[in-house]
Order: C-alpha cells, then sequence, then structure tokens
C-alpha cells in the first residue's frame, strides 16, 4: 500500500508536519510495511512559510525595511543557496498586523517594506521569487513595492511621488531607467487566491479599504487613483489591469506585481503544491489522506483541500479527510469528491479540550481508518 498524507494545518492545535507524524503513527499499526509519503501543503494563509522552507530548502534571512508607515522594522523572509528560490511573504513587512488599529489609513501606507526584501534577495542572487501577498495592509498598486526595486513615480512636473495610496492620482508618468537589473531576469510567482480587478465595485479600495482605515470618501478617492494608475500603466506598458483578474488583491499589488516584477498570479495552493513536487508524488498511491481543522462548505474555496481533490480526481486516487470539525452534508462530501470523512474529536469536550488532544485523537482515527481499509 502506498499512502500520501497532505494536510494542512490544524490552526492552534497541529502543523502539516505534526499531522503527518501522528497519520503515520496510526496507519503503521495496521500496515507496518507500507510507503508512506508526508508533503504537508498549505494555501498561502498563514502557516505558508514554514511549508515553504521545508521544500525550498531556504533559510530565514532578518533585514531592516520600512515598515507601512516608513518606520523600520525587521522583517524576514526565506531564501536558498541551493535552489536560489527566494518565499517572501508581503505581511512580513507590509501587513496590517504591523499596525494598531487606530494606525490603519491605507492613504498613507506603503509596500516600500515587501519591494525591500525582494531587493535584498535579489542581491544575494535569486533565480526565482514566490511573493505571498496576503494580509496587506495597503493600497498603493504595489508603487511603493516597485519603489523600492529603482522604478520613480512622477507628477505632471516631473516631481518624485511618496508612494503611498493617496498619491495614486498623482502619478503621471513611470520612469524604470534605474530598476534593478536583475528584474528581467527573473521568475516571479504570485500567490494570489482572489479575483477582484483593480477598481470599480469590486476592486482594491470598494472591497478591501476599510478594513485597512479608508473613509467612505477615501475608497472613492483611493478608487479614482487606481483607475489613474492603471491609465498610466496601460499607455505606459501596454497592460490593461483592469482585464487582469486578481490584480486588485493586496490593495492592487496583483497587479503592481504583474506590471514591475513580470510576475504571474497562480493561486497558493498550486504554488506550494508545485513546491512539493505534489502532482509527481502521488503517482501510484492507494489513498491521499488530507485534513484541516475545520471541514465545512468553504473548503473547496481555494484551500488546501480543494488543492489536493484537484490532483487527486485527476489520476482517479480515492481521498480521506481526517479533520477536527465537521460540518458538511452527504451530498456536499459526494460533490467535494471525498471518500471517506472525519472528524477525530472522541466523546464529549469543550474546544480547548479537543486541541489538546487533537494528536492521540488523529493517531486513533488514522488507526480505525487503516483498519477499516485493510
Amino acid at each position: 500500500m502506498k499512502f500520501v498524507i497532505a494536510p494542512d494545518k490544524f490552526k492552534g492545535s497541529l502543523t502539516g508536519f505534526e499531522f503527518c507524524d501522528a497519520v503515520e503513527e496510526g496507519l503503521r499499526m495496521v500496515f507496518n510495511d507500507a510507503e508512506i509519503l508526508k508533503r504537508p501543503l498549505a494555501d498561502g494563509g498563514d502557516g505558508t512559510m514554514e511549508v515553504a522552507k521545508h521544500y525550498i530548502k531556504g533559510e530565514k534571512v532578518a533585514v531592516t525595511v520600512n515598515d507601512p508607515l516608513f518606520r523600520p522594522i525587521n522583517a524576514s523572509y526565506l531564501y536558498s543557496d541551493e535552489t536560489k528560490i527566494a518565499y517572501i511573504e508581503m505581511a512580513e513587512a507590509s501587513g496590517i498586523k504591523l499596525l494598531s488599529e487606530d494606525e490603519r489609513n491605507c492613504m498613507e501606507t506603503t509596500t516600500s517594506g515587501t519591494g525591500e526584501l525582494i531587493y535584498d534577495a535579489l542581491e544575494k542572487g535569486a533565480v526565482e521569487i514566490i511573493l505571498g501577498i496576503g494580509g496587506s495592509a495597503t493600497n498603493d498598486g504595489g508603487m511603493g513595492m516597485a519603489n523600492a526595486l529603482g522604478y520613480r513615480f512622477l507628477d505632471g512636473e516631473g516631481q518624485e511621488l511618496s508612494p503611498v495610496g493617496k498619491n495614486l492620482s498623482e502619478v503621471k508618468s513611470i520612469d524604470d531607467s534605474n530598476k534593478h537589473p536583475q528584474l528581467d531576469k527573473i521568475t516571479v510567482k504570485v500567490a494570489c487566491d482572489v479575483t477582484n480587478p483593480f477598481y470599480g465595485l469590486q476592486g482594491a479600495a470598494y472591497i478591501y479599504g476599510a478594513q485597512k482605515g479608508a473613509s467612505e470618501n477615501e475608497i472613492i478617492f483611493l478608487n479614482q487613483g487606481l483607475c489613474n494608475f492603471a491609465e498610466i500603466i496601460k499607455n505606459r506598458y501596454e497592460i490593461d489591469l483592469q482585464k487582469v483578474s486578481g490584480a486588485g488583491a493586496a490593495g492592487g499589488v496583483g497587479g503592481g506585481a504583474l506590471v514591475f516584477l513580470n510576475g504571474e498570479l497562480i493561486s497558493g495552493n498550486n504554488l506550494v503544491k508545485e513546491l512539493a513536487d505534489f502532482d509527481n508524488a502521488i503517482n501510484g498511491a492507494d489513498w491521499i489522506i488530507t485534513g484541516e481543522g475545520q471541514l465545512d462548505e468553504q473548503t473547496l474555496s481555494g484551500k488546501t483541500i480543494d488543492g489536493v481533490v484537484k490532483s487527486a480526481k485527476l489520476k482517479k486516487i480515492p481521498i480521506a479527510a481526517l479533520c477536527g470539525s465537521v460540518s458538511i452534508t452527504v451530498a456536499q462530501q459526494k460533490k467535494f469528491g471525498l471518500d471517506y470523512v472525519a472528524s477525530i474529536v472522541r466523546g464529549v469536550s469543550t474546544l480547548k479540550q479537543a486541541m489538546e488532544q487533537s494528536r492521540d485523537n488523529l493517531v486513533i482515527a488514522s488507526f480505525n481508518f487503516a483498519s477499516l481499509i485493510r
């Protein structure tokens, strides 16, 4: 028997790696000689950095950069000397988690720090950059990120603008004559799991501006700025960002990365599967065992299990999902394409108790699953 164990984390309880070890323990009680491959996954959100570190064989690099309000901050990214791949999470330098609630103001925030992390990776010799763009505090269209890499954004009088959201409407030209020379030589993949356009009622400002501190009037102003910025980009680079699904992600960084980094927008799920060589790893598998903390109707909206199911279906491999809690119907389970689903919780317990007992419960659930299919 060949099993591939490919979970997301159980948030606050088990990492993906701990899940794999617990499931292996349960399986080996029944199939002691089974071939077991561990492929912990993630969807580009919390916990992705540790999973990426495992696959790219990278180490954390700490750099002093600008936070969203231009204050110095120590931020980290992953870099592998062996593969020359850098994994950068925007939230580390430009994230909303770095600001107190009363500091949130995407009129004044910048993605400059994210650009500085990319710059450092380029200086180290990176040939591929994977950029996660979740959790941003910004709405600058990627202007700050690009500025840190040598792009200059000029007003009608040729004066350089500060790369913040409120200045998108003032941009009249872009000077890329001093952009980092490596930008034309590298591959950039952007983990993007939203489909928002650059501007408009479903765009960056209208959908995400309020949670980043913008008032109603500021949202209107920021949207107008994104419209202007898109027009300048279209004239300069012949790229119509409004036609790019996901361009509005992270306050427009989805679109900015496409233009200024020549980046490709890819689902976080697919990016991590690619790093894990997942589609090749599952060849010949009898079962794939996956799991996450909560299996519900949102699971197939870009979450890790969604990616597992899509790969498994192509090769007709059955899938077992062992989860903390399960709240889907039989009809939904069939629609999802899951062959076996179980909540690992045993007996009556509080959430705290269930989380504390996750590992033991997962071992038992894996043993029972293995006994059933023996």
